[in-house]
C-alpha cells in the first residue's frame, strides 16, 4: 500500500513556510536540506520539517495540499503549533550519519 505525505517546512520559528507533497518524506526532506531542489526552498533556506500528514490516497493528499496552500498564514502557524509547539525540526535525527545544519 502506498503512502503520501503533505508536509510543511519552515526556515525558522514562525519563519518562511513551504507546503509540499511527496510519496517519500525522508528523501524529499533530504533533498530540501541539501539544496537538491532549486527554487523557493533553496532561495529562502526553508528546510526544517515542522509538520506532516500521511494519506493512503494520492487524491486526498493533493486535495489537502491545495487546501493548506489557500489557508491564511496564521492558520498554518496554529496548525504547526498544535502538534509542534517548540517548532522542532521533526527530521532532525533522520540523517544522523550525514552532517546537515
Amino acid at each position: 500500500m502506498h503512502q503520501y505525505y503533505v508536509y510543511i517546512l519552515a526556515s525558522k520559528i514562525r519563519g518562511t513556510l513551504y507546503i509540499g507533497i511527496t510519496n517519500n518524506l525522508q528523501r524529499r526532506v533530504y533533498e530540501h536540506k541539501t539544496g537538491g531542489i532549486e527554487g523557493f526552498t533553496q532561495k529562502y533556506g526553508v528546510h526544517k520539517l515542522m509538520y506532516f500528514e500521511t494519506f493512503q490516497s494520492i487524491d486526498e493528499a493533493i486535495n489537502r495540499e491545495k487546501n493548506l496552500k489557500k489557508w491564511k498564514r496564521d492558520w498554518k502557524i496554529k496548525l504547526i503549533e498544535e502538534e509542534n509547539k517548540k517548532w522542532l525540526d521533526l527530521s532532525n535525527d533522520w540523517y544522523n550519519d550525514i552532517l546537515i545544519d
